[in-house]
């Protein structure tokens, strides 16, 4: 398997250099150390690994290498690329948990594997949801009749690591966090004394990770973590290492951490460099004696485990092997292209034979037959090249150029474009609206009560269900929307966490796709800013870079909008929108629209995130009869006051805002439709704000972000998307904030986000504009 693997690395270094591949990146030199760690790991585990574990992947079966190599070749059939449908570059791995429905499949019968994230650390903050969910596996009766994720928490999650990348914060977040907990993961640090080309001198204190975590090393209490160090090349210590971790972590969910050091990388780091450049000749001679697969092949002859001759056969049947296994993977990969190509040459070819642009229609399709490393945008070019040529001509072979055209980008859309929310039918937008009810009896309730109301129920009705972050637990978070819920479902239910935000989003993303539903909470959006590559890079493009193979319903609660200072200004939405596409992101003005959304996803399979207006806790709302039930429909605006002289979109605690606005012009003859997004990911995707435009023919939209930002976007969706342009009388106008973070205190909010006064003016003038004698400017002098 060692060598097996090590052919597979030199052999796709190879075709990279030889065209048939944009960028390779190998895990030659881990071999010996990911084997061992194979030999534990169980139906049932997890991994969360990076892009060196190619022989972990082979050893355990869940990448076989004709698949590794049709990922080197981008191959998009995901049954022959199964990892990622073309998507990603190799060696990002990934077993399939869901089926073609979008159903669960029995992952303690799979060896599981997360998808892989190309940014240093990012696989670390979701091992702590792998293992945490274990621990809630184990901890909660309730869930143990979940037969198809666990065996009563005996899964252990196995993370792996590069020794440079251990320098990110992810990193000692997640040790931290593991020692508190206590969760059953282990975590190998591959060490092969070099980030890229920086040696360990510049990353590590003490040039050694596993010395300077020693501080976290399990005491006489039971607290901390295992810490064990062993050499990559010593294949019984190796053993010994995994079995010790794996009884640890499996048995008494002891957290252990696995410093592999005196590592190799023979082919340097990737195909787009040497590392003769930055690695002296020293270096190079001492990483040729201590390769692995070297050291292990004279332990075999001196322990006489099999001869020389035995030794190069194997050698041999594995090259011949790793030979035909790339043939095989090119060839398929060909296949499709070959009847992309001979389809575009025949039409192209029967256009030329009646066109005055004979020559150059046949010199495109002679490029096109006899390009080297051709891929399918040759195909496209080639066919929108030659319909530029005949543009005026009339033909059969134009027109089936146009067909194909459009077929083919069909096709492209589903290979390159589909698969970023759910298309199943557990997608958040297929759950159907139920509305709140109300009665004589229905309380007057301060706003945070009804989201405690819909927790509670929640939490009562699934036992999957579960909630954490920073003082959610005994206190029911600074706002009290889980005020006694800690108390009455326990703390394995609604539990406090350290102050550790991308941890909490990887607590949660893990156990997500265990199966669980978690309910994880940023205390203020602001702190956002910590999570956004977690989110960014690992949860919003999982199901996407799976091609729908994985999915991690996590719900994201934190609070928002007009909260007073330059840290807790709560509105930097253009950020989080452009980050997170593939996640939900919801915009709830009150506490009721805050607890349907809540239930809506929570019935999805769908991750999202929503941001409670931070103002209206207190404010006063009726308790729905059905708090339970009641579903608020996503991506579906709402009209909260009609007029008919000029529409205004907005979303959250700006909704209260324009509402106040709209009363005071409505008292000067100016009448005003008020429009709620509700949700901006998605936005409108019935289209129906352009009906209102059809009415006013005027647009504003309003928003607390800066400029350029969430204003922009819903003016996108509106003018471009909706094509709402046609209809408008006057320029739509974007009122946004100051393009600085808000003063602290009332008069800073006033004068740095859109207020009442500042709303009534711009919608006037307007009105100025349309209908001056009604309307005359407010601030100018002269009569």
């Amino acid at each position: 398997m060692a060598f097996l693997s090590r052919e597979v690395s030199y052999t796709g270094r190879k075709e990279v250099f030889m065209g048939k591949a944009k960028f390779g990146i190998f895990g030659d030199g881990k071999e010996l150390a990911q084997i061992a760690m194979a030999k534990v790991f169980q139906k049932g585990d997890w991994r969360s690994g990076y892009y060196r574990d190619q022989t972990f992947m082979f050893a355990i079966g869940e990448t076989k290498i004709r698949e590794f190599f049709a990922q080197l070749y981008a191959h998009t059939d995901v049954k022959l690329e199964p990892s990622s449908g073309g998507r990603m570059m190799n060696s990002h791995f990934g077993t399939r948990t869901l089926d073609d429905d979008g159903e669960w499949k029995n992952q303690k019968e799979m060896y599981n594997s997360a998808s892989d994230v190309s940014c240093t650390a990012a696989q670390i903050p979701r091992l702590l949801g792998f293992a945490y969910a274990s621990k809630l596996y184990r901890q909660n009766p309730a869930l143990h009749g979940m037969s198809n994720f666990s065996v009563n928490g005996n899964e252990v999650a196995y993370g792996t690591i590069g020794n440079g990348s251990t320098s990110e914060g992810h990193f000692y977040e997640m040790i931290n966090a593991a020692g508190v907990l206590q969760v059953p993961l282990v975590i190998s640090v591959w060490d092969d004394e070099y980030g890229i080309s920086v040696p360990n001198k510049y990353h590590t204190t003490k040039s050694s990770i596993s010395k300077v975590l020693e501080g976290f090393r399990q005491n006489e209490d039971g607290a901390g973590i295992e810490i064990i160090a062993v050499e990559g090349h010593d294949y019984l210590g190796l053993m010994e290492a995994y079995q010790k971790a794996d009884k640890l972590a499996r048995e008494q969910h002891i957290p252990v951490l696995i410093h592999v050091y005196d590592l190799t990388q023979p082919q340097g780091h990737s195909t787009s460099g040497s590392h003769e450049r930055y690695k002296s000749q020293e270096r190079l001679n001492w990483e040729k004696e201590h390769d692995c697969l070297r050291k292990l092949r004279e332990w075999i002859l001196e322990n006489e485990v099999a001869t020389d001759h035995e030794l190069d056969a194997i050698e041999e049947e594995c090259s011949a092997f790793v030979k035909k296994e790339r043939t095989a993977a090119w060839n398929d990969y060909l296949g499709d292209l070959k009847k992309d190509i001979d389809a575009g040459v025949s039409m192209i070819e029967s256009a030329a034979e009646y066109s005055r642009h004979k020559a150059k229609l046949l010199s495109i399709a002679r490029e096109l037959r006899e390009g080297l490393n051709n891929t399918k945008l040759n195909v496209t070019r080639a066919i929108k090249k030659s319909l530029r040529l005949i543009r005026n001509e009339n033909s059969r072979s134009r027109d089936m150029m146009i067909t194909w055209l459009n077929q083919n980008q069909e096709l492209r859309d589903l290979e390159y474009s589909s698969k970023l929310y759910s298309d199943t039918k557990y997608s958040a937008l297929n759950v159907e609206y139920k509305a709140p009810e109300y009665s004589a009896k229905s309380k007057m309730v301060d706003g945070r009560e009804v989201v405690q109301a819909c927790f509670d129920a929640a939490l009562s009705r699934d036992p999957r269900i579960f909630a954490i972050g920073e003082d959610v637990g005994k206190i029911g978070d600074v706002n009290q929307g889980f005020a006694g819920l800690q108390e009455k479902h326990g703390e394995i239910r609604v539990t406090d966490t350290g102050i550790r935000e991308s941890t909490i989003i990887g607590q949660g993303i893990g156990s997500a796709l265990r199966g669980l539903r978690p309910i994880v909470e940023v205390q203020y959006l602001d702190y956002l800013i910590y999570t956004i590559q977690t989110l960014s890079d690992d949860l919003a493009c999982l199901r996407y870079r799976t091609m729908g193979g994985q999915c991690a319903p996590l719900i994201l609660r934190t609070r928002g909008h007009r909260l007073e200072g330059i840290w807790h200004s709560g509105s930097p939405l253009g950020m989080i929108i452009n980050a997170v596409r593939g996640i939900y992101v919801l915009v709830p003005r009150n506490m009721t629209q805050a607890a349907g959304m809540y239930n809506t996803m929570l019935e999805s399979d769908d991750p999202a995130i929503l941001i409670e207006s931070l103002n209206a806790y207190r404010l006063k709302e009726r308790l729905p009869e059905n708090i339970a039930e009641f579903k608020i429909p996503i991506g579906v605006p709402e009209i909260l006051r009609e007029g008919s002289d000029v529409t205004v979109v907005t979303y959250g605690s700006m909704c209260r805002i324009v509402l106040e606005a709209a009363t005071q012009l409505a008292e000067i003859g100016i009448q005003v439709e008020v429009i709620d997004a509700q949700t901006l990911l998605p936005f409108d995707r019935h289209h129906g704000i352009v009906h209102s435009i059809r009415k006013t023919n005027r647009l504003v939209v309003a928003d607390e972000d800066v400029s350029g930002g969430a204003s922009a976007y819903m003016l996108q969706k509106i003018v471009d998307g909706q094509d709402a342009y046609q209809y408008l009388d006057a320029a739509p106008v974007a009122i946004s904030a100051k393009d600085h973070r808000p003063a602290y205190g009332s008069d800073g909010d006033y004068y740095s986000k859109p207020n009442v006064e500042n709303l009534f003016d711009k919608i006037y003038d307007m009105m100025v504009e349309a209908e001056p004698e009604m309307f005359p400017p407010l601030y100018s002098g002269g009569l």
